[in-house]
């Protein structure tokens, strides 16, 4: 369910607002369909190649291999959203040809699907009445710096929403959270949050990053998201785990 909200940004008159619980819930049943239809069975990590047909599911186009070094700033993913059509998307190169960069490539495509998945329609001039959303007969694009794909601000509301969908397709709620229990059960850890810095903390970090594929940024992002992680002990609230 999409709840409306004024957009203090500027971008639009209004604009979605989703709770995080709601986002977990649409990208656990999108991956897990997703992964059923093409290979039979939910296994993770999801692989990069998978990410790539996800997206070119919905996108008109999908380019690996974007020269995007002309953007200020660090941009990595870009999305081209065009009035009654599928949106373009495009990966700076600098990603798909260094095997280092594979986290952040699965990260970015990731990113870009959430624009795709839960931002597409508010440019969708079929779907828009001209009174709220006026028609715009050019290419909007939006671009994204590397500082956001994880984890931008809330005032950022597209960035936030498109991280938090990056976090939720790649390491999706209900297996994360096996995982979690399954670490701190081990341990006979009986409470939650750990101190990301903490021996503990970066156990759970290390676990969740490789089960998934994903550098350990990202799961430790993911992980503070969902209050399984706090920064420091002056964070720390005895959270019962369940």
């Amino acid at each position: 369910m999409v709840n409306w909200v004024k957009d203090k940004t500027g971008r639009f008159p209004q604009r979605p607002h989703y709770e995080p619980s709601d986002l977990d819930f649409e990208c656990e049943q999108i991956v897990n369909s997703f992964l059923k239809e093409r290979h039979g069975a939910v296994v993770f990590p999801i692989v990069t190649d998978d990410l790539t047909v996800l997206i070119e599911g919905e996108a008109d186009d999908l380019d690996l291999y974007a020269d995007l070094s002309s953007e200020p700033g660090e941009v990595e993913g870009v999305t081209d959203f065009f009035p009654g059509k599928k949106p373009r998307v495009r990966i700076s190169k600098t990603l798909s040809e260094n095997p280092i960069m594979g986290n952040r490539l699965r990260t970015t495509l990731t990113h870009e699907f959430g624009h795709i998945r839960f931002h597409g329609f508010l440019y969708d001039a079929k779907t828009l009445t001209p009174s709220l959303f006026p028609v715009q007969e050019e290419p909007q694009s939006h671009k994204c710096k590397r500082e956001n794909i994880l984890n931008a601000g809330q005032y950022d509301w597209m960035e936030w929403q498109a991280g938090y969908v990056c976090g939720a397709v790649l390491m999706p709620i209900s297996p994360l959270k096996e995982i979690a229990r399954t670490y701190l059960k081990e341990r006979a850890i009986a409470t939650i949050p750990l101190v990301a810095t903490s021996l503990e903390g970066r156990g759970l970090i290390r676990a969740v990053s490789s089960k998934f594929q994903v550098s350990e940024d990202a799961a430790r992002v993911r992980l503070s998201k969902l209050s399984f992680l706090v920064g420091d002990e002056s964070q720390m609230s005895r959270a019962l785990f369940k």
